[in-house]
């Protein structure tokens, strides 16, 4: 090999080392890998920065703003309404929730689909003392499976048509993905409905736990006129490092002071009302300047000024690897964390100096607003309230069907190209006042914008520097005895691998190269190699790290990580042999 390819090289493996152990961020180390081999003069800086003109990102950019708008308006609130229905079996049930769950996530992104449903199954599972386990996990997994059902059902399957029309050939149509698609999704429902019941664990969830095992209080304080609080503010007086115990709100003069800041300064007299644990209520008592108001309760906390949420990490978040106190988290946020669960356990130890995971589950205490103002942020990839209620369905709701109906008749008949429908969609509802500018804004997830942009950079220089064409080469030689079939099956079991370990679209990112020059070097037909790995890539059965709604419904669920080999290894096993024997028929070699 050249030295372009073992440069190469070894910045792919660094680049898979650094996102398999969660060191940075997606977008920083592929940005980074894009940058070394730039610098090392192995693409041009016209190549480096080609992916951020394709319109992958940009159409990807575009469904964010339309999978906001139907969160906004609650316009798949029928759906949630008629799902679960009454007490069925769990075999019902499971088909109740994951069959029309497949069918929307062929039209909208997956995320909010499967973030609007998990409170409503925790709400449904607990009213009937089931365990949500038994439908999370089946709801994530047929939310994948319908991503492949259509061109705009997934980002993957957008990333590869660009990288196809980067490479010189005819992007995807809107529904070509669906002649291997659907039978995926088929099968995959199929094995879910008849293998769930018997497989999924029953595991108490985050908020089941926090119920049960920690018993929570408002306790009324009042600040001495003249003690050692009097004037002091509040992040001074040491009132936002209070294990387990939050300051809702300070009454002073007949006035109520909400969100309360870490610089609001205490009065003498003042009312402070706190919420938290009630074995904190003695901790609190024995601070000195405060006495406990002459008419106060302990009791749960039902009150409009505090509320619960369940905050869920995931991969690449800015908490991953970082204490509470490090975060400053009670600042930073104005909330307070009253518990961790990890892995289907609460963390029994010292909440401020647990180094917080990808796919905690954090049991918050904030105002009754916290979940908007932070809900589109990307530090939680769901944030729910433990007394959910379903969204209202508002009038707009009919416009972001209208949209979505647009874009996908619009680019389906071939009218208008994907990403020109997508952007004309989401600018529409910005227009018509569906979602403000910020609000479109705040939609689109950054991270993952960038991450394909610069993976396309990566991607160029596996193929300037040859590495795609050497890999391809020794698959051909280790592989080349079994035909087009065997090759096929060497580049798709790679993808399984590789998508487990990383992101699937960084993944999907640099295994299509390798996959073209493969089906090249056989003169086999490239278009079949690229959707089996659009396919493969995008149906991440194994791990929680292996796809976003897998994450979310890890902590919510209780799941632990083995769980996910219980159903996901059969319907891995499924979709690759749909992929092996459907793609030499629709796409004949």
């Amino acid at each position: 090999m050249s030295w372009e390819q073992w440069f190469t090289t070894a910045v792919i493996v660094v680049t898979i080392a650094v996102l398999v152990r969660d060191l940075f961020p997606p977008s920083v180390a592929l940005t980074g890998a894009m940058v070394a081999t730039l610098t090392a003069g192995i693409i041009t800086p016209a190549e480096a920065l080609a992916g951020f003109s394709n319109p992958a990102p940009v159409t990807i950019a575009a469904l964010y703003v339309l999978a906001k708008a139907a969160d906004k308006t609650g316009a798949l609130t029928p759906l949630v309404g008629t799902l679960l229905g009454t007490n069925h079996s769990q075999r019902k049930t499971t088909a109740r929730l994951t069959v029309p769950t497949t069918l929307a996530s062929g039209f909208l992104n997956n995320t909010p689909i499967v973030a609007m449903l998990i409170p409503q199954v925790e709400n449904w599972a607990a009213a009937r003392d089931r365990p949500p386990s038994h439908y999370l996990l089946p709801l994530s997994y047929a939310a994948i499976l319908g991503g492949v059902v259509t061109l705009m059902g997934t980002a993957t399957n957008i990333v590869v048509s660009g990288l196809l029309e980067a490479a010189g050939y005819d992007p995807l149509g809107f529904f070509e993905i669906t002649k291997i698609g659907l039978p995926v999704a088929l099968t995959g429902l199929a094995l879910i409905i008849a293998l769930a019941p018997a497989l999924m664990p029953s595991r108490r969830s985050a908020s089941q736990s926090s119920r049960e095992e920690m018993p929570e209080f408002t306790v009324d304080m009042v600040v001495e006129k003249g003690g050692r609080l009097d004037g002091a503010s509040v992040e001074g007086a040491g009132l936002r490092n209070l294990a387990g115990v939050f300051l809702v709100e300070i009454e002073r003069n007949g006035e109520m002071i909400a969100a309360v800041g870490p610089d609001q300064v205490l009065h003498g007299a003042d009312r402070l009302r706190f919420a938290g644990r009630v074995d904190n209520v003695v901790d609190l008592q024995n601070l000195t300047g405060l006495t406990l108001a002459e008419q106060t309760h302990v009791d749960l906390v039902d009150t409009p000024q505090a509320a619960h949420f369940q905050a869920v990490i995931g991969a690449g978040s800015f908490l991953s690897g970082r204490s509470l106190k490090e975060i400053g988290f009670r600042s930073r946020y104005q909330a307070a964390v009253v518990a961790i669960h990890r892995a289907g356990h609460r963390v029994e130890a010292k909440l401020g100096d647990i180094d917080l995971r990808a796919g905690d589950t954090l049991l918050v205490i904030a105002d009754p607003g916290w979940q908007d103002r932070w809900s589109d942020r990307q530090d939680f990839i769901l944030i729910s309230s433990l007394a959910s209620v379903p969204r209202i369905r508002s009038r707009r709701a009919l416009a972001v069907a209208a949209v979505a109906v647009g874009i996908v008749a619009t680019a389906a008949t071939g009218m208008l190209a994907m990403v020109t429908a997508a952007l004309l969609g989401a600018a529409a509802l910005v227009v018509f006042g569906v979602v403000s500018p910020r609000e479109a804004k705040a939609s689109v997830d950054l991270d993952v914008i960038v991450t394909i942009g610069s993976a396309f950079g990566l991607a160029a220089a596996m193929d300037a520097s040859g590495l795609a064409a050497t890999i391809a080469g020794g698959l051909v030689d280790g592989l080349g005895t079994m035909g087009p079939t065997g090759l096929l099956a060497g580049v798709v079991v790679a993808t399984v691998v590789l998508k487990e370990l990383i992101t699937n679209k960084a993944a999907v990112l640099l295994i299509f190269p390798i996959a073209v020059a493969t089906a090249n070097s056989v003169e086999a037909n490239p278009r079949g190699f690229a959707l089996a790995v659009a396919v493969v890539a995008a149906t991440s059965f194994l791990t929680p790290i292996g796809f976003q709604t897998n994450m979310m419904v890890y902590g919510p669920g209780g799941y632990r990580f083995t769980d996910y080999l219980r159903l996901g290894i059969p319907l891995t096993v499924a979709v690759v042999a749909v992929v092996l024997v459907g793609v030499p028929i629709i796409w004949p070699f």
